[in-house]
């Protein structure tokens, strides 16, 4: 399936208030279509804006890392389906990854976290685990694909080696995105756009570099165009 270059960007609205996020998205105009909400905004007000994002004919992926026993995953996956939303995500643990396929419905696709992009092996070691970044997230990938997930979140550091594991039959949508030069901030495995499509991502998650910007909408253009030329190599 082709996806058409601004589809493919992701504006993260990180944002305090729905005020803001309804003045980024002002801004932003038609040089976005999808926008993810998370924690902060989320816990703002951003759930009900997240259906007025949806009336309003753009996407909208709800990124709340949802991880509980199966039953509590399982309504709340329910609840976000009625909210219109493209993407949801759930961390890559087998019984909070089935419970999530199996209530969702309408539009909805699960996407499962596999680490986040702000650990690097130690920081998994320091957790308990015992392997590092490449084997853990390669382990949930194959979980993911026998479950039925829609998709994978992963930094681009991960993303061509998941893309081997789980083919085109799921979606690769990684954070972690930077243009050249661009800070990290407490970002640990980063990309360019263009190399994150490089590596197989389908969608790219954007936020401080976009809402941050003096200018958000020619810092989206920036890197819309940017995604445009790496498909093409695609």
């Amino acid at each position: 399936m082709r996806i058409a270059p601004r589809e493919r960007l992701i504006v993260a609205l990180d944002l305090p208030s729905v005020e803001a996020a309804q003045a980024m998205v002002a801004r932003l105009g038609d040089s976005a279509s999808f926008y993810k909400i998370g924690y902060q905004l989320a816990y703002a007000g951003g759930l009900p804006y997240a259906r007025t994002l949806v009336d309003a004919g753009k996407q909208v992926f709800l990124d709340l890392k949802l991880h509980d026993i199966g039953n509590t995953v399982s309504e709340g996956v329910k609840s976000v389906s009625r909210i219109g939303a493209s993407f949801l995500t759930v961390h890559a643990y087998p019984q909070t990854m089935k419970a999530a396929v199996q209530a969702r419905s309408g539009r909805l696709q699960i996407l499962a976290v596999t680490v986040l992009t702000s650990y690097d092996d130690r920081d998994l070691m320091a957790a308990g685990y015992g392997a590092g970044v490449r084997a853990t997230t390669a382990a949930r990938a194959e979980n993911a694909l026998e479950i039925g997930v829609d998709g994978l979140v992963c930094s681009p550091e991960e993303a061509a080696n998941l893309r081997r594991i789980v083919g085109n039959d799921m979606l690769l949508v990684t954070p972690g995105i930077r243009p050249a030069g661009g800070d990290k901030g407490d970002q640990k495995r980063v990309a360019t756009p263009a190399a994150a499509i490089a590596a197989g991502a389908d969608y790219l998650v954007v936020g401080r570099p976009i809402v941050a910007a003096d200018d958000p909408r020619a810092a989206a253009e920036a890197i819309v165009t940017e995604i445009a030329a790496a498909a093409k190599e695609e």
